[in-house]
């Protein structure tokens, strides 16, 4: 139903309403018994007349505009050139002109359909794929190829229809269309490879109807822009294949003659015409003609005598020595992949050269293809391949580092021990103790760029998170700089880990700061939103569902087009020397993309950028993490007794675990791998307390090992220790009951309260 008849449904129901609207208050004056309120009721009653003449007089006004809007149109079209008809929103058609009559050769049409199918194979669904797209947007059109051509389909949203009209976009040239018809056999192929059509060029040229495509190629299948040998009425023959996408599946296949004729006649004059982009090129590598989809698809710099060469780029070799060996026969139907040398945008082409004769000389023929969309795809997949290799050499280093880092904080916390603060080395230690902490967190940001560090989620409200942070960020952006918080009054919960979000948001507004050096503002915004459709973009699709999205905006210098992609690649900075690691923003998007969330980066030059952040709603039905983990808690004070069984490979790690735990009072029993470790538990008569054990390990890992003991040993609770996160064997460990998780590196008093809690 149209619009226009709906409006005119509501306008009738309106009328309606007031009509009865002005009985009842009729009924109303009579029935009463309080002459005031007769009177009330009597102007009530009055009032609502008045409105329901007012508006039946609009509404046949407005029945006698559309119609005098309709005959308009069919007088407009009655004398139109090209076939054009007035249809209903059915598709019944109420008026049609005599060019129409004369394409669908029915008098008159009944339908839309109908009328298009002398024409279509499937036009009904052509009629609702336009017909649909015209409701919405006022108009729609599609050039489609049918059995006589090139032709353009129309529709236009008029009054209470739809206007269809039927344009031969070939055309041009009362002569010319002919010779170029005659001139270039085209073939319509399905999927499945069948012929659809052949006009009369290729019926002449292969000498019969045929059926299939091995009965015109000698060899299957063929590629656009290569030559092929066709069977034609005359024997074989070399050919130029041109292959067009037709939609639904099908396509276009023209035959080009491998050898052009003496002079430029119809056959390539008819080239201008073709959809398929072609420059002839002369041996010296000037450009010697083209058609107009070579010039749309290279740009302003191809012209008569311009260089190919100076026109793309990307051999690695002089394009002037790739012709050359194409002409001596070396490299012929190679596709090569150039970069255009437009300024205006980047584009990629594939260009595939094909050895002719023009006037007795060689030349090339270029066939063109556009491939900036392919080649952008590569690019995604290896920065995705680069970004992966460096995040899994990244949580490996962090491995190594945190290991490290254990045993150079352990024995400091060791040495502190013996010393107090008015010893001369006291300084020295806490000097150590400090520049360990700040390695151990830069090793944090490695884990969390390759989203190998362990969260902690809980429930939070970022109106509450960024209130506790506020005092900070405005110590963060100084004088010069203003910060600003929005908050969606209903905000809903999410769940991440609170200190690394806040590390996030402190990098994302440290970033603006930078970005504003002569002040500025900075807007934190919040708010809840519902996609009802994926969300696609920077080769991410981000799933319907409710969301609670951040912005960081500011009003920096902005970034340009070209490396907005490479922020968020570790190590990459725009700043100064000194001034920066180049690890916030890969941090930042680690640690989203490890909580479930989604980032993205929006900036213009000169006017400032805005990060955006999509948390998933925490649903109700979500459950807490089934394993515990360890939080560190304030030293004890008391000693214990008790056995301990340590299992770690390195051994400088292993050496400060046991002289801390000894030191606590307890025995330690210490194994340098997995197989020592279940070789000391075969003595029966050992009672071990508790499993102190690294998770990875030469030869058989910490689980396993664990589980395998727990067979003879049930009950025994365990500590697991490792330098990767914890969600890389969190499965593994639920399993194993009584068990919890110590990241490395710890401290002395981290070991020690952990195990102390595990005894109890």
């Amino acid at each position: 139903m149209s619009k226009l008849n709906s409006v005119a449904q509501v306008r009738r129901k309106r009328l309606l309403t007031v009509v009865l609207a002005a009985i009842v208050a009729a009924i109303a004056a009579v029935v009463s018994q309080n002459h005031s309120l007769t009177m009330v009721f009597m102007a009530a009653a009055g009032a609502f007349l008045c409105v329901a003449a007012i508006g039946l007089v609009a509404d046949v006004i407005s029945v006698n505009r559309r119609g005098k809007d309709r005959q308009a149109i069919v007088d407009f079209i009655t004398n139109d050139a090209s076939p054009s008809i007035f249809a209903t929103d059915d598709g019944s058609v109420t008026a049609q002109n005599l060019a129409a009559a004369g394409l669908c050769k029915v008098k008159p049409a009944k339908t839309v359909t109908a009328f298009l199918s002398s024409q279509f194979a499937n036009p009904s669904a052509i009629v609702f794929r336009l017909q649909d797209r015209a409701e919405k947007t006022g108009a729609a059109r599609e050039d489609i190829v049918t059995r006589s051509g090139h032709v353009r389909l129309s529709v236009h949203r008029v009054v209470d229809g739809f206007l269809w009209r039927v344009e031969a976009i070939q055309e041009k040239g009362a002569g010319r269309s002919r010779d170029y018809e005659q001139s270039l056999p085209m073939m319509m192929v399905g999927r499945s490879g069948a012929v659809l059509f052949m006009n009369e060029a290729s019926r002449a040229l292969i000498g019969s109807r045929v059926k299939t495509l091995d009965r015109v190629f000698k060899t299957l299948p063929v590629a656009h822009g290569e030559l092929a040998e066709v069977m034609t009425a005359d024997g074989e023959a070399t050919m130029l294949v041109g292959e067009v996408e037709a939609g639904a599946g099908r396509k276009a296949l023209y035959l080009f003659a491998a050898h052009a004729p003496r002079s430029q006649d119809a056959e390539w004059r008819g080239f201008q015409e073709l959809p398929i982009p072609l420059i002839k090129i002369a041996p010296n590598g000037a450009v010697l003609s083209y058609n107009q989809m070579a010039a749309s698809l290279v740009g302003p710099g191809l012209r008569p005598d311009a260089l190919l060469a100076t026109l793309m780029e990307g051999l690695g070799r002089s394009i002037n020595d790739w012709l050359t060996e194409t002409l001596d026969g070396k490299l012929m139907q190679k596709s090569e992949f150039l970069r255009l040398k437009r300024d205006d945008r980047e584009a990629f082409v594939q260009v595939t050269l094909s050895l002719v004769t023009d006037q007795g000389a060689p030349a090339l023929i270029a066939v063109l293809n556009d491939a900036t969309q392919l080649k952008t795809l590569e690019a995604q997949f290896v920065q995705s391949q680069k970004m992966q290799a460096i995040g899994q050499l990244a949580g490996g280093v962090a491995h190594d580092f945190n290991n490290l880092l254990t045993a150079i904080s352990g024995h400091c916390d060791l040495l502190l021990l013996r010393h107090d603060q008015g010893d001369p080395d006291y300084s020295d230690l806490i000097q150590i103790n400090q520049n360990t902490n700040r390695a151990a967190a830069l090793v944090g940001q490695l884990l969390a760029f390759s989203r190998k560090q362990t969260l902690r989620p809980e429930t939070l409200d970022l109106r509450d998170t960024l209130a506790d942070l506020t005092h900070l960020l405005n110590r963060l952006v100084g004088e010069k700089v203003t910060l600003t918080l929005s908050h969606d009054p209903v905000l809903k919960p999410i769940r991440a880990d609170k200190r690394q979000l806040e590390q996030v948001l402190m990098n994302l507004v440290v970033n603006a700061r930078d970005a504003m050096r002569d002040g500025g503002e900075i807007k934190i915004t919040t708010e809840c939103l519902h996609l009802h459709e994926p969300l696609s973009r920077d080769r991410v699709t981000v799933p319907p569902g409710h969301y609670v999205t951040l912005q960081v905006a500011d009003e920096g210098a902005g970034i340009p087009e070209d490396k907005l992609q490479k922020v968020f690649e570790p190590f990459y900075t725009t700043k100064r020397t000194g001034e920066g690691t180049g690890l916030g923003l890969s941090t930042a998007y680690g640690i989203i993309k490890q909580s479930g969330g989604f980032i993205f980066i929006d900036s213009t030059v000169g006017v400032g950028t805005v990060f955006t952040l999509y948390f998933p709603v925490l649903s109700r039905t979500m459950t807490q993490t089934p394993h515990k983990t360890v939080v560190p808690t304030a030293a004890a004070t008391n000693f214990d007794d008790g056995i301990i069984l340590l299992v770690e490979d390195e051994a400088p790690v292993r050496a400060f675990a046991s002289r801390a735990l000894r030191m606590r009072g307890y025995t330690v029993l210490e194994a340098e791998s997995a197989e020592v470790a279940l070789k000391t538990l075969e003595d029966e008569t050992l009672n071990i307390d508790v499993f102190v054990t690294d998770v990875i390990m030469p030869g058989m890992d910490g689980p396993s090992w664990v589980r395998e003991a727990l067979k003879d040993r049930p009950g025994v609770p365990v500590v697991f220790v490792s330098g990767y996160a914890e969600d890389s064997f969190g499965a593994e460990q639920t399993a194993i009951p009584n068990s919890v998780f110590l990241p490395k590196p710890f401290s002395l008093t981290d070991l020690t309260n952990t195990v102390h809690s595990q005894m109890r």
